[in-house]
């Protein structure tokens, strides 16, 4: 299994949930740092940073036997590279497509669903929802407390400060700058 954004607040649950499936796992972050995190902290099998190199060429050393799951929420050049090594009967869950997020013409942009849709043996790939799963939802969100709480669920938190630089922090999510999830304090702590 590829989970891209990997030290994000998804991507990071997402590789941790597909160990606790023994699956063998590589996660896909921006810079040294977060992906030290992701394999040394997570427990991810490999973890390629984007802002390294060839994806092409990352991809196939860290999954020699291809691709049979991909978590997508980047698209773009990392999801064009993924789709060239998805093995026949791969599975693509679809979180979002970031990279497309502030693009100044959407409808010329290519994502996720052009990308696997156009492949000559396309995976089955559609949104990951939780509405579609709401029967579910009780017992998932009783496991994840749980993990949590246990510790056998790691997480991070960016926490900045100031309704008003909102919208600045917002950018963060599309310049990488947040680790984890991002939250912003809106009052002061109590005391």
């Amino acid at each position: 299994m590829v989970v891209s954004a990997a030290s994000g607040a998804v991507g990071s649950v997402v590789g941790q949930i597909g160990k606790m499936e023994r699956l063998r796992v590589v996660g896909v972050a921006g810079g040294k740092e977060k992906c030290a995190w992701v394999k040394d902290e997570l427990g991810f099998d490999e973890c390629i940073d984007y802002k390294a190199g060839n994806l092409d060429d990352a991809l196939a050393r860290a999954c020699p036997g291809g691709i049979d799951i991909y978590f997508e929420s980047v698209g773009g050049a990392l999801a064009e590279a993924v789709a060239k090594q998805l093995n026949p009967g791969a599975r693509v869950p679809i979180c979002g497509f970031i990279s497309s997020y502030n693009a100044k013409k959407i409808a010329a942009t290519r994502t996720p669903f052009d990308i696997f849709g156009e492949l000559e043996n396309p995976p089955w790939h559609r949104f990951f929802l939780v509405f579609n799963y709401l029967s579910e939802y009780e017992e998932a969100n009783r496991k994840l407390v749980e993990w949590v709480s246990s510790g056998k669920l790691k997480y991070r938190e960016t926490i900045v400060k100031g309704l008003e630089k909102a919208p600045e922090y917002f950018n963060w999510l599309f310049e990488g700058r947040n680790f984890g999830k991002l939250i912003v304090q809106v009052a002061k702590d109590k005391p």
